[in-house]
């Protein structure tokens, strides 16, 4: 009997440890899949959405103008198709590209999913930011100005002369003269008939004639006041007539002197104001010439606006500072100027859809094109180094 009892009594405890061991398995294992679910759900620090993996052939799109980007069947690829070959090599992708007819028809084809990523001179701005991921700047660019650089021909020299303010101040000179010449004859006209004759208008011509001479100091001494008021009022003259002739003299002279040494080269934006300017239309530097109170000449190509700037029709020329270093290599010969001035200054990127797993892979490899000197190689191709 006390076998018996001691065979069940370990019967019942060999099963409460069975339970146990059970119950403790399967505590462990619901937490072990509590834990899972957990790391699927929840985000580490730093940790953004899942990226969205490119497909074996990337879509790429091309848009944009010359030197980044040139013409399906042109020769030439362009500043932005070449670094992305780069890239495209270092990275073994395959891709095929599309051309679009300008940037923002690319960026639509973007936003709806027809293409991977778009390839061009792809203004880096907050606005897109918010619908679009996208790579480093590969080149830094802004607006400046091109003018002429040709020497003024005479009459460009003697128009200052003929200004509304010159003018002017000549006649108020002979106002003044004329208001001198009256004084001295009514000083003298009864002292002095036979210098001043008391005919107003001999007798004034005769003052005005003493009031020229005392101020050019030349002193012809065929007229002269005897009287104390004749005197007091030309020698009051000579005194005024120092400071007015000097300070006319040397007005005229600086206004010849500057304007034998002018261009029509315009450095600044200052400059504009008022002045005619062409730029493409609907650009950027429309806008700015706007806000600088420029005479706005809106055209549909950058050839189009330098022929309104060559035939003197406008000013300055203002548009995108590669387009226009571009311009004047492939036209050295032409007496056209670059100014250093530099106005909204932006980046030029790929643009990619958000969450892509592409842009970390091409700034990379952008980062490398730089260090090994080949970014600034394959622009110094295309552009003249910008001093």
């Amino acid at each position: 009997m006390k076998n018996n009892m001691n065979l069940g009594e370990f019967s019942a405890v060999f099963s409460m440890k069975v339970i146990n061991t059970s119950k403790k398995i399967s505590a462990q294992l619901f937490v072990y899949i509590v834990f899972v679910l957990l790391m699927g759900t929840t985000q580490l620090p730093g940790q953004t959405k899942a990226s969205i993996m490119p497909p074996d052939t990337l879509q790429v799109g091309i848009a944009g103008s010359a030197p980044f980007v040139f013409s399906k069947n042109a020769s030439t690829k362009g500043i932005a198709i070449e670094i992305w070959e780069h890239i495209a090599v270092k990275k073994d992708w395959g891709y095929k590209y599309q051309y679009y007819d300008n940037v923002e028809e690319a960026m639509n084809a973007l936003s709806a999913g027809s293409i991977d990523l778009v390839v061009g001179p792809i203004s880096i701005t907050s606005k897109r930011l918010q619908n679009m991921s996208f790579s480093q700047p590969f080149y830094n660019s802004s607006l400046s100005i091109l003018s002429r650089s040709d020497k003024p021909n005479l009459w460009e020299k003697v128009k200052p002369l003929f200004s509304i303010k010159l003018l002017m101040a000549v006649a108020v000179f002979l106002i003044i003269l004329a208001i001198v010449g009256c004084l001295l004859w009514l000083a003298e006209r009864k002292k002095s008939p036979e210098q001043f004759p008391k005919d107003p208008i001999n007798g004034i011509g005769t003052g005005m004639w003493l009031a020229i001479v005392t101020m050019s100091t030349t002193g012809y001494g065929d007229k002269a006041p005897i009287t104390v008021s004749g005197r007091i009022i030309a020698g009051s003259w000579m005194i005024i007539s120092i400071i007015f002739a000097t300070s006319m003299v040397a007005g005229i002279a600086s206004t010849l002197t500057l304007s034998s040494l002018s261009t029509s080269t315009v450095t600044n934006v200052e400059q504009l104001s008022q002045r005619a300017a062409a730029t493409i239309s609907a650009s950027p530097s429309a806008r700015f010439l706007n806000e600088h109170k420029a005479q706005l000449h809106e055209v549909n190509s950058l050839d189009e606006a330098v022929s309104l700037l060559k035939s003197k029709k406008v000013d300055a020329v203002v548009y995108d500072r590669p387009q226009l270093l571009y311009y004047l290599k492939n036209n050295p010969d032409e007496d056209l100027y670059i100014a250093k001035a530099e106005y909204y200054k932006q980046g030029y990127g790929f643009a990619f859809p958000l969450n892509t797993a592409l842009v970390y892979d091409v700034n990379r490899a952008l980062l490398e094109l730089a260090e090994g000197q080949e970014t600034e190689r394959i622009i110094n191709y295309y552009l003249d180094k910008d001093e």
